[in-house]
């Protein structure tokens, strides 16, 4: 269920400060992997958008009080990069000449070297816009995390960056990390990972401990499960025979994972006719009140009305009570 959005309801959306930078962000950014453009394995995840809905879609969720945009070389080799900053462009609003960028570096079989090398054709794609975070994609790569910070600290020395982040690094490499940004009068800004009501693993194996300490933020990516905790599969599950591509096939979408998780998806559904969401709304409202300022959520949008869904759920916060009693849920449903 989505509202109409009103420039009253975008001045309630409340940023909060990414980690130890001067960046004041959305609660929620999107996320643009669908932008690719069907280009490359990775991009070929996704079918190619028409530009009327990729201009639809950032504008829906620039209008709903989002104010950054997490792409990365490796969605479509870089056609989301150049089409999320033509499509800005093309907007030529203020919100869109403000919104903040953030991009990822992709380190798979090469060295730290080539983070300097590659950065023009980022500012490139990127229209020369500045990139406000950039980030090390992966922790696979011919270099150690100490080579790539010293490389990701002169980017920022030379003004070609603002901050640096990471994604999928473990609490140790995050140490690692901050470590080496320090010797430069930097800090780790971020660090990009899985993580959603089905999928907790970082509150186990160390790394939002270790943001918490260190004071990085955690950046939520697969928010949703890949759509599952929308509970469409749970009412209709006849539309996981109709899916393309691999995620049909993992336990989550197997009867019985549909069963299992079952409970939680009621408990969404009931806390959102108490604040007129969906399902999706409130499973993204836990993740972005759940733990303070902490974390940050970047859902994706392959069409408008996704947009739209997003940006409510920055709208209201769930109580204290509501929070633990779905984190206790959720515990109970893994799969």
């Amino acid at each position: 269920m989505t509202k109409t959005l009103t420039s009253s309801a975008q001045d309630k959306v409340l940023r909060r400060r990414l980690g130890h930078t001067d960046l004041l962000l959305s609660p929620l950014g999107l996320g643009c992997w669908q932008f690719s453009n069907g280009n490359g394995l990775v991009g070929k995840f996704w079918p190619v958008l028409a530009p009327e809905a990729m201009t639809r879609i950032v504008e829906t969720s620039l209008q709903g009080g989002i104010n950054w945009f997490d792409t990365a070389e490796v969605y479509g080799g870089g056609q989301s990069e150049l089409l999320l900053a033509r499509t800005l462009k093309q907007l030529g609003s203020e919100e869109a000449e403000r919104a903040y960028i953030a991009t990822k570096w992709w380190p798979v079989f090469r060295t730290a070297s080539s983070i300097p090398a590659t950065i023009d054709e980022r500012l490139r794609l990127l229209d020369n816009r500045t990139i406000h975070l950039h980030q090390v994609h992966q922790p696979y790569s011919f270099s150690s995390v100490a080579s790539e910070m010293k490389e990701m600290a002169k980017l920022v020395q030379a003004g070609k960056i603002r901050h640096v982040g990471v994604s999928n690094f473990s609490a140790k490499n995050m140490r690692e990390a901050d470590r080496i940004l320090r010797e430069h009068g930097l800090r780790l800004a971020s660090n990009q990972v899985k993580y959603n009501l089905l999928d907790r693993s970082i509150e186990r194996n160390g790394i939002l401990d270790a943001a918490k300490e260190l004071g990085v933020s955690i950046i939520a990516y697969s928010p949703l499960e890949q759509g599952l905790l929308s509970g469409k599969y749970h009412r209709n599950p006849e539309l996981v025979k109709a899916m393309s591509g691999p995620r049909k096939w993992t336990s989550g979408f197997r009867a019985t994972g549909l069963r299992k998780t079952l409970p939680l998806i009621e408990a969404l559904e009931q806390l959102g006719a108490k604040y007129d969401a969906s399902p999706t709304q409130i499973a993204l409202n836990w993740l972005i009140h759940g733990n303070g300022d902490t974390v940050f959520a970047i859902p994706g949008a392959s069409k408008p009305h996704h947009a739209s869904e997003n940006v409510q759920a920055m709208r209201f916060a769930l109580t204290a009570a509501e929070l633990r009693s779905l984190s206790e849920l959720s515990e109970r449903a893994r799969v």
